[in-house]
């Protein structure tokens, strides 16, 4: 790894790792604003759809530019060996650090003010024809501002050029891949949504609604759907919170709700707040 790159960018202390690469800290030499050096080792890419996930993240990032809460992509450097992004600094924890630090859940005017954006970007994602399929909360971060930004795309595909706007491939994490993945069906983007249903309820409960102890079971749990608010862990949630989670984390993909029609559900909509529908008008 070289200490500065094209002269244009200083690199400086190891902030991430990864199975294919490492990601550092850097400087613009030009204007001294701090930024993130995704630096991956081609050499460790043997299989084909690694490649071709490399291959397919910078160029996915360029089409996403410019949404507030997806990672930015500043410039692209490719050597023989190696391949390096330079994109937006997220040094706050990401969301998994928040959630584990906690070790409790979140209240519901909490979980909107990142669900919120989160969502928001997915949507963003999907009216662009491309859906993320590994949304976790490892891969939601935060820069030093707070701001939410969706990040790690190496997963993610072009539905919208399939006439039927489907994909297939298992891909994904356990607790918070959707069922239509793992069956081994072709798929569209509401998988995404489903993973984004998994992290509010998480963020509600404290726990995944769907897990087993093993990654098998846990499979196997995420493929019967059979969702449930135990009573203990939901005394609190309000009734249009519980609503949202049944049409995000709905086993029928035809029925669960799109990343538009999520954006404008009432829990949404009101910041978690409960209010009925006379109080909206």
């Amino acid at each position: 790894m070289k200490e500065v790159i094209n002269n244009d960018y200083q690199i400086s202390d190891e902030i991430g790792r990864g199975r294919f690469g490492i990601v550092y800290r850097c400087y613009s030499i030009v204007s001294g604003d701090c930024f993130a050096c995704k630096s991956i080792d081609k050499r460790l890419l043997s299989d084909p759809t690694d490649r071709e996930c490399l291959q397919k993240e910078p160029k996915i990032l360029h089409i996403l530019g410019g949404n507030p809460n997806i990672v930015q992509i500043h410039r692209l450097y490719e050597e023989e060996d190696y391949l390096h992004m330079i994109i937006d600094l997220c040094d706050s924890h990401d969301l998994f650090d928040r959630i584990s630090k906690r070790a409790g859940v979140f209240s519901e005017s909490e979980a909107v003010s990142v669900f919120s954006p989160l969502i928001s970007s997915i949507g963003y994602c999907h009216r662009l024809g491309i859906a993320h399929r590994d949304v976790k909360p490892d891969n939601v971060l935060f820069d030093s501002r707070g701001n939410l930004k969706l990040a790690d795309f190496g997963s993610a595909e072009w539905f919208g050029m399939n006439e039927r706007g489907t994909m297939t491939g298992v891909v994904g994490t356990p607790y918070y891949v959707a069922p239509e993945v793992l069956s081994g069906r072709e798929y569209n983007e509401k998988v995404d949504v489903w993973s984004a249903g998994v992290i509010l309820y998480i963020m509600l409960a404290g726990v995944p609604p769907f897990y087993g102890e093993s990654p098998a079971d846990t499979f196997e749990a995420v493929l019967r759907g059979n969702l449930r608010f135990p009573t203990k862990l939901f005394r609190s949630v309000s009734p249009e919170a519980k609503d949202l989670l049944r049409k995000m984390l709905c086993k029928d993909v035809s029925r669960r709700f799109s990343a538009e029609q999520v954006m404008r559900h009432q829990w949404v909509v009101t910041g978690g707040e409960t209010r009925s529908m006379a109080d909206l008008t």
